[in-house]
């Protein structure tokens, strides 16, 4: 009761915790120290965020596998397609070469083609890429056009520039940030969340754009139930965008069953997986030395570790995001004092 009563006057003064700090423990594996993706060392992540007027809100997250030159340093890398009903960019030449050639950026669904452009932009303007003559982009979307003037395509150059040069290794930013301004999940505020897990002597970091419908499940509790019959029906369309790092020295093929262990922490979040769902995860590994990897008996923990940080993952980005009002609506956040007692009273919290 204390705990729950320290969350209630928290949030009245206006934090939104992370749901860790709220005392909800997802899974078993312990997470990383920052429990985000940059667990995984090396990995940076950015933000560049439009909020103008009464109906902007949108922007550019960019993950870099490594700040160096990727073109010049690839990363194994590969696509794994749960729904596609979307526009990931650069998907088809990553599963075929089993590579990653630049950062990966997450923007709005008409931004692709911008920001992929402007990707190649930067890409080209790099020390040592003076010769180059194809860049493969790899940009993936939601559609924020409930919240967001969509066809206006606000982001473009100047957002992906700011997302990359400002991305840091450190702690990352969550909610109603880059990518996930404008984005909604279960019918609450969604936007970009992360989480992280070790796997025995491997991290596993997870950094997700939500976007999608369903009845929200947290810790096997069906939370979204006992919401909705208080305040709103199910919301059910929307899309996903899951970005999976590793520090285990996996093959392609490996990289791709990982990824495809995203869609069964979204499942355990409660997505409806609807036919307007465009769920995609794109996995990568900053293992660069690629002498010794890991047979395929030795994936089980590292499975388990991205199910259990896609889930977290999900649950942040809902925790951290805030209410917000633009064109012409009104998504409110996800009522965590509520959500918290609901989880307390069905024994998903940690004790205190």
């Amino acid at each position: 009761m204390l705990a729950v009563m320290c969350l209630l006057l928290a949030l009245a003064g206006g934090d939104r915790p992370r749901a860790r700090d709220a005392g909800i423990e997802i899974g078993e594996l312990p997470p990383g120290p920052k429990n985000a993706i940059t667990d995984v060392a090396g990995v940076a992540v950015g933000h560049a965020t439009l909020i103008r007027g009464d109906n902007i809100r949108t922007g550019v997250t960019a993950v870099l596998p490594h700040k160096g030159n990727l073109f010049r340093e690839k990363v194994r890398g590969a696509v794994f397609v749960g729904n596609g009903f979307g526009k990931l960019a650069g998907s088809t030449q990553v599963n075929e070469l089993g590579e990653i050639e630049t950062p990966l950026l997450l923007t709005s669904t008409l931004n692709v083609p911008r920001v992929a452009d402007a990707l190649i932009d930067y890409m080209l303007s790099l020390p040592g890429n003076e010769e180059v003559r194809s860049i493969n982009p790899l940009v993936g979307e939601t559609n924020d056009g409930r919240l967001n003037d969509i066809r206006g395509r606000h982001s473009g150059r100047d957002q992906v520039f700011a997302a990359i040069r400002s991305a840091g290794t450190g702690a990352v930013e969550e909610g109603c940030v880059g990518a996930g301004t404008g984005t909604i999940a279960f019918g609450y505020k969604g936007g970009i969340g992360t989480s992280s897990r070790r796997a025995g002597e491997y991290m596993v970091g997870v950094l997700v754009q939500s976007n999608f419908g369903g009845s929200l499940t947290i810790a096997g509790v069906p939370v979204g139930r006992e919401l909705r019959n208080e305040q709103r029906k199910a919301a059910v369309d929307g899309s996903i965008m899951m970005i999976v790092a590793t520090d285990a020295p996996v093959d392609h093929l490996n990289l791709k069953r990982m990824a495809a262990r995203t869609m069964m922490g979204l499942a355990r979040t409660g997505a409806a997986g609807s036919n307007g769902s465009g769920d995609y995860a794109i996995a990568f590994t900053t293992d660069r030395a690629g002498c010794k990897l890991l047979a395929n008996d030795a994936m089980s923990p590292l499975f388990l570790a991205v199910i259990e940080a896609t889930e977290e993952a999900i649950i942040n980005s809902l925790f951290r995001a805030t209410s917000m009002t633009a064109n012409g609506h009104t998504v409110e956040a996800l009522p965590i004092g509520r959500t918290v007692e609901i989880l307390k009273r069905r024994g998903a919290t940690a004790r205190h």
